[in-house]
């Protein structure tokens, strides 16, 4: 088995041959077809996310071991089956990566990403970035007919965590304004589900004209976050303010674009990694009548119920490319320079 993993924090992903594993009880062992690359996965190489005010989580820490085989959005076909698990070698099918340890209050109420001790793919446990996965159930191999296989591999982490962030506000009319911040992989994926989630109207805003153009087809208004008007542009388009900010990047910078951007009684929802920490006045939280969400990819359900949305004909799908495996290092640098436009998809 060829696999690219993490053997040292902060350093290139290395080409690493092993044996393939055995399936035992209830695991299911995939052949990857395709693995999705996602920008945490440029955080978890690093070993670190920065909590701002020079404070940071040190992975290490927290049960993220190395070496570690990361790549969380998997496509593939069943190749072999423990004897307790029921699949057919062979079938096609995506992988739900978001694994809880099955036991605790999280995970029997099928709240699995909330999980105290997880088992994730590609974080905790051997991930995509190979030629074979080893899922810990067959609960988690899911089928995809009717959905091309590389965008049923994103929607494992880029559709879901759209999808997931969409669903957490209410569903409103044309008279309200929705923003999201971020038309990258994240941003563009929820570009293409929000109409069937919301009748807002949709205003992206990003700092990279080339990813912009990207989103103006489907958005009402897209805006420059570097623009000085860019906050009272917002604010006149949406007629006093935004209902709602879906903030896919996570940066000091963004954060408070978007309270500024948000009318009285508005929810931001923030959903971006890339890192910092805020001050933030107390109360106007209370005073404004806001709402701060934090919103981490989604549940197994919400899973099943985006790829039943995405075998529908008029959902818009994030633009794909296809690359080897053996060009990881190359794309996590493209990624890190925002050179991406939509998501790219490695092949063993």
């Amino acid at each position: 088995m060829e696999s690219y993993q993490v053997l040292e924090w902060g350093q290139s992903l290395q080409r690493v041959l092993a044996r393939t594993p055995e399936p035992t009880g209830t695991e299911v062992l995939v052949k990857v077809v395709a693995c999705g690359v996602c920008h945490s996965d440029l955080h978890i190489r690093e070993g670190a996310y920065d909590l701002g005010s020079g404070r940071s989580i040190d992975l290490g820490k927290i049960g993220i071991h190395l070496p570690l085989t990361l790549g969380h959005e998997v496509v593939g076909r069943v190749e072999a089956c423990g004897p307790d698990a029921d699949l057919s070698v062979g079938a096609a099918c995506v992988v739900y990566p978001w694994i809880g340890c099955g036991t605790c209050r999280h995970c029997l109420h099928g709240i699995e990403l909330d999980c105290e001790t997880p088992r994730s793919l590609g974080t905790r446990r051997a991930g995509g970035y190979s030629d074979h996965v080893l899922v810990p159930h067959p609960r988690y191999v899911l089928g995809h007919d009717g959905i091309d296989p590389l965008v049923a591999a994103s929607a494992s982490c880029s559709g879901l965590t759209a999808y997931s962030a969409l669903k957490k506000l209410p569903r409103h009319g044309p008279e309200e304004t929705l923003v999201l911040i971020g038309a990258g992989g994240l941003g563009l994926a929820a570009l293409g589900l929000v109409r069937h989630l919301t009748g807002a109207r949709v205003v992206v805003v990003d700092a990279n004209p080339e990813k912009l153009e990207l989103a103006r087809a489907q958005a009402d208004d897209v805006m420059d976050i570097r623009a000085a008007d860019s906050v009272s542009r917002l604010r006149e388009f949406a007629g006093g303010g935004a209902v709602a900010v879906i903030d896919f990047v996570g940066l000091p910078q963004t954060f408070e674009w978007a309270l500024a951007a948000l009318r009285k009684g508005g929810s931001l929802v923030v959903v971006g990694l890339f890192g910092g920490g805020v001050p933030l006045s107390l109360p106007l939280l209370p005073m404004r009548h806001l709402k701060i969400i934090g919103s981490y990819v989604g549940t197994l359900q919400e899973f099943k119920d985006l790829l039943e949305l995405l075998r529908r004909p008029d959902v818009h799908t994030v633009p794909i490319q296809q690359r080897p495996m053996a060009e990881i290092n190359d794309i996590f640098e493209e990624i890190r320079q925002g050179r991406v436009p939509g998501r790219v998809m490695v092949t063993p």
